[in-house]
């Protein structure tokens, strides 16, 4: 397929810069294989029923982006892609820098970390970090750079001073609460941005629906680089997926295997959880507790290897993997109309966006 056939013109001011309050305030798009209607995220209830499952992602963001200066003087900011090893990072870096430059990372005192990234005097030894950059690895997409950690004690818990949110570019406001950006079901740290279809939740739905008897699953993808590294080729078929660890564990795949005995549904919440799913190990149509690096590039035509029966997501930037993956499970046609319509009727778009829910998909076959 061409990557021109996934493109769509999106006016800025659809962009949406900061969550809404409450959660589940946010618009809902409902595809039900009949056609389109409105609801907002709070009437999901009204979609669910006894029996079903929703799986979910409870991966949690890290503060990932720091801001350094380097022994030359010059500033730079860098993100943390994947943990190599204890205080050694694989990192995306915005400035010029070569191997063997040190950088030092200084505790945000007041304001935001990037407006005191440079120390001064008053600035204490336990309160810094320090880095040196070990090699630049070049990629299919770009360099990067290995980068060694120097700090007392972990530098996990130095990176809750210096690092700030990894929120997306076109996310140009300043976020006023982190946990804003993450669900509130996260639970294990390691992703650099938010799976965002689980930002509409609030804990009274979450309980609402457990009295109802829906069922609800945790399986973990720790979001990096793979999830929202643009497609550069125009044959899709080209484009190359960076891996992302992933783990279903023993419970979660029971839940999963007695919701298929019993014919329940299957309703995935977010795309991060479908790779996963698909990434595990299947057998006679049954998941296999599973863990390890998915790279999973999920495009028109696509056989799912899981039996669902409805999405929950976001709606998606033009030309990416996400929206490719949500075309090969509702139909490429149906949701580049869908878009339209959300264009065309003020929805909010991306990571702080409104929510779609895709119900009976007759286009995403199962093997």
């Amino acid at each position: 397929m061409k990557l021109s056939d996934f493109d769509y013109q999106l006016p800025k001011e659809m962009i949406a810069q900061h969550p809404v309050e409450p959660r589940d305030s946010s618009r809902l798009m409902v595809l039900d294989g009949k056609g389109i209607e409105h609801m907002k995220f709070s009437d999901l209830p009204q979609l669910l029923r006894p029996g079903d499952l929703l799986v979910m992602n409870n991966s949690r963001v890290i503060p990932a982006r720091i801001y350094g200066v380097k022994d030359t003087g010059g500033k730079i900011e860098v993100l943390l892609v994947r943990r190599l090893e204890d205080k050694y990072y694989e990192c995306l870096v915005r400035g010029k820098i070569k191997p063997g430059s040190d950088i030092q990372f200084i505790s945000a005192v007041t304001g935001t970390v990037k407006d005191t990234l440079i120390g001064t005097a008053e600035d204490t030894a336990d309160d810094t970090v320090k880095g040196t950059v070990i090699e630049r690895i070049d990629t299919h997409t770009g360099h990067r750079y290995n980068i060694k950690f120097q700090c007392d004690g972990a530098f996990e818990s130095r990176l809750q001073n210096i690092g700030a949110m990894p929120v997306p570019p076109y996310i140009k406001e300043q976020l006023d609460d982190n946990e804003r950006y993450q669900t509130i079901y996260s639970r294990h740290e390691g992703s650099i941005a938010a799976p965002t279809a689980g930002l509409h939740f609030t804990s009274g739905m979450l309980a609402r629906l457990e009295e109802m008897g829906v069922g609800l699953v945790f399986i973990t993808l720790h979001v990096g680089v793979g999830t929202f590294m643009p497609v550069r080729c125009e044959e899709v078929e080209e484009h190359i997926m960076e891996s992302e660890y992933y783990i279903i564990d023993r419970a979660a795949a029971d839940a999963i295997n007695r919701t298929i005995l019993r014919e329940g549904r299957i309703i995935v919440v977010g795309t991060t959880s479908v790779r996963s799913l698909e990434s595990a190990s299947w057998e006679n149509g049954r998941i296999l507790p599973s863990e390890g690096w998915s790279n999973s590039f999920i495009y028109p035509p696509y056989k799912f290897k899981t039996p669902m029966s409805g999405l929950i997501t976001n709606f998606h930037l033009p030309k990416s993997t996400l929206l490719m993956l949500v075309s090969a499970y509702a139909g490429k046609d149906t949701i580049m109309n869908a878009y339209k319509e959300a264009i065309d009727t003020g929805y909010r778009f991306y990571s702080f966006g409104d929510a779609m829910f895709i119900l009976n998909n007759n286009e995403g076959k199962h093997v």
